[in-house]
């Protein structure tokens, strides 16, 4: 019985090896399983971190570092892009009124400085 058995399963093995190589695949067991503590501290490190915004020196809106202002289309202190070329006239008129009105205020902001905001600068 035993000598059957085993003929069998040799000759059943025989088979397999015969056909195509997709059929022994059928019968791998995976090895190595990660567990799930190996999972978690890999996906640990797969996190966003928030983006990095810097102010821009005209308008003060915030903005992706190195790119032209979105706001006001200034970029390192002097204007690249007219930001007001498309828009239609409503929309021109209020954005103007916006940019004239952060200009006074920047106006009233600067006055004497002292010596002390001198030494910041």
């Amino acid at each position: 019985m035993a000598e059957e058995l085993s003929l069998i399963i040799g000759t059943f093995f025989i088979h397999l090896l015969k056909e195509p190589l997709f059929v022994i695949i059928l019968f791998m067991v995976v090895r190595m399983k990660h567990t799930k503590g190996k999972r978690n501290r890999v996906r640990s490190h797969h996190a966003l971190s928030p983006a990095r915004l810097s102010i821009c020196g005209h308008c003060r809106a915030e903005n992706l570092p190195h790119t032209v202002c979105r706001n006001c289309g200034y970029y390192a202190g002097r204007e690249v892009v007219d930001v007001l070329a498309k828009l239609d006239k409503k929309e021109r008129k209020k954005k103007e009124k916006e940019l004239h009105e952060h200009e006074a205020v920047e106006k009233e902001k600067e006055g004497p400085l002292s010596a002390e905001e001198l030494s910041h600068r």
